[in-house]
């Protein structure tokens, strides 16, 4: 695989003082204003990650039966802080990024109304640290959920709001740059599969930051006390369409990086664009009805509207996934035969650039998303078996499989394509680099399975202490729960691991790495020759003969298949009748 050289100089210019340049390496035409705001949202994602993977640690190493290292109120102040930065800030800010280089540097566009975009920057910044002072000085330790009747302080819903406003407008910016970039012509046909991706996550997205000011405009009144109080039962239906309705975002959005990655690094077209772009369509119309699993239990909820959600609503919604899970490995596969690995069933897997971290990264994050977060979020969301995990640990080892091993992970590949292209520097110490992914995706795939492991064991989802030795009535849970603790804490230190190793290789990359604007620069992990045309042109590969791809899709569906009737027997332990 060869990088494209293009030379054509350092910038280009193009009507009303906006300017471009041409990366020699993509290909692609960069605009000096969609440049500076990716990598302002870049540089903000990492240093929350950095903030909130710390706060993860302490977390881990406090529910670890023979450290326990937090006392209860500092437990919670950090889990609070912990779910605010990783789940909101970090993964936020760089979906902001990948929302203007999907439209502004894949379709070759200028930025839609630039000034906008950096109030909505500022609003956001301006929010994540409120958030976060709000937190650390002790009187909203409420964590993510935040449910009523306990309070937080008025700044903090306060800095949720601007947050979410700043977070708005940066979607609204993606829109208008997508009309630009129609008005002015900067591509032919249809818009490229990976910006059709971030299309759906904006969409989803302005639902999701409508949901949470629905319900945080009020929430911020009731702490200012300027009303008496919050309905709990609608405050927890309206706040599950914003708080797992922005986890659909995120598949949107990680998804739209796999096919983006793969085109780059292996030129993979789509297989079929039509197929992966309805696909899309049932996240939009069907991904959000699955945030029924968090409120299963509630009594206030009809028998109804549970069944059609868990049934009807969510298979829909996970066919959608399904599909993505067939196409990305088959466009991988399809375009690796093409690049000569032609050999047996599993050549183009085995001779892959799994020394690339950004390949590896994503593919990591495809498997360890669908084998573990997808399966699992179908458990979740099944009513019957619901009410085995339902509050248990089990819940957050569920999305840590799909934002963590999932969105995370995906999100640090794309990192090392974003970093020489966008910041013109090269990935510095690139051994170190090919190593990360794993170590993280170790990490990050042990916690999510030990939590899960001591959730079906009964492990309370929140409680600071497993042995519960400050209730009144202690529960003993049986050895192997303390096991699975133990673990997840060592799960998280290798996670942590891995992410001290990201952000060390990313800033060090971008202060000191090589430079990549000078003549003769070459990637330390180049792209392939046919990237810019796989990633920015409408158009499918069309191929059925992927015979590797067959054998991995039957695995996982004999694997989910083995998992769920193996939690229907769980079930069944708990009926009265033999």
């Amino acid at each position: 695989m060869a990088s494209i050289d293009i030379d054509r100089g350092a910038e280009l210019t193009a009507g009303a003082g906006t300017s471009y340049r041409i990366c020699r390496f993509s290909g692609l035409r960069i605009e000096a204003n969609a440049e500076r705001l990716i990598k302002a949202n870049a540089v903000a994602a990492v240093l929350f990650l950095a903030l909130g993977g710390l706060m993860g640690l302490l977390v881990a190493l406090t529910r670890w039966p023979a450290v326990q290292l937090l006392p209860a109120e500092w437990f919670y102040l950090v889990l609070t802080g912990h779910g605010a930065n990783v789940l909101l800030f970090w993964i936020i800010f760089f979906e902001i990024a990948v929302l203007y280089f999907a439209s502004a540097v894949i379709l070759g566009s200028r930025l839609g109304a630039p000034k906008m975009a950096w109030l909505g920057f500022a609003l956001m910044v301006v929010g994540a640290v409120m958030a976060n002072y709000a937190v650390l000085r002790g009187d909203s330790s409420v964590m993510f959920t935040s449910y009523p009747p306990m309070q937080a302080s008025q700044w903090f819903y306060l800095s949720l709001i601007l947050f979410a406003v700043g977070a708005l407008i940066a979607v609204f910016v993606f829109f208008g740059t997508l009309v630009v970039a129609k008005s002015e012509k900067t591509y032919n046909g249809s818009v490229p599969l990976v910006t059709f991706g971030a299309i759906t996550a904006g969409i989803i997205a302005v639902f999701t930051l409508a949901s949470g000011a629905i319900i945080l405009i009020p929430t911020w009144l009731w702490s200012l006390g300027l009303i008496s109080g919050i309905d709990t039962l609608m405050y927890k239906v309206v706040w599950w369409g914003m708080g797992h309705s922005s986890q659909q975002i995120n598949v949107s959005a990680h998804v739209a990086i796999w096919y983006a990655i793969g085109a780059m690094v292996v030129g993979a077209k789509p297989l079929s664009e039509k197929v992966s772009r309805m696909a899309y369509f049932m996240y939009i119309l069907f991904l959000q009805l699955a945030s029924a699993h968090h409120i299963l239990a509630e009594p206030g909820m009809s028998s109804s509207w549970k069944i059609v959600n868990t049934s009807y609503m969510m298979y829909l919604a996970v066919m959608g996934s399904m599909i993505h899970g067939l196409t990305v490995p088959g466009a991988i596969e399809a375009a690796q035969r093409r690049n000569g690995f032609t050999r047996g069933a599993f050549e183009w897997l085995t001779k892959a650039p799994w020394g690339n971290p950004a390949f590896a990264g994503m593919f990591l994050s495809l498997v360890m998303f669908g084998f573990i977060g997808g399966i699992t979020g179908v458990i979740l969301g099944t009513e019957q078996l619901n009410v085995l995990m339902h509050n248990t640990i089990y819940v957050p080892g569920h999305f840590h499989g799909t934002v963590v091993a999932g969105t995370t992970l995906a999100f640090m590949a794309m990192t090392y394509l974003v970093v020489p292209l966008i910041f013109q520097r090269d990935i510095i110490w690139p051994k170190l680099a090919k190593w990360q992914p794993f170590i993280f995706g170790i990490g990050a795939g042990g916690i999510s399975l030990f939590m899960m492991g001591a959730g079906t064991l009964g492990v309370a989802r929140r409680h600071w202490d497993i042995s519960l030795a400050d209730a009144a009535h202690p529960f003993e849970f049986p050895p192997a729960a303390y096991l699975m603790m133990g673990l997840n804490g060592i799960s998280a230190i290798f996670a942590a691991l891995g992410g001290v190793i990201f952000i060390v290789i990313v800033v060090a990359s971008i202060l000191a790495g090589p430079r990549l604007d000078v003549p003769g620069a070459k990637l330390a992990f180049p792209l392939h020759d046919r990237g810019r045309e796989a990633v920015s042109e409408y158009g499918s590969h069309g191929t059925l003969k992927l015979p590797g791809t067959l054998i991995l899709v039957g695995i996982f569906f004999a694997s989910f298949a083995l998992y769920y009737f193996v939690n229907w027997k769980y079930l069944s332990e708990l009926w009265l009748f033999r």
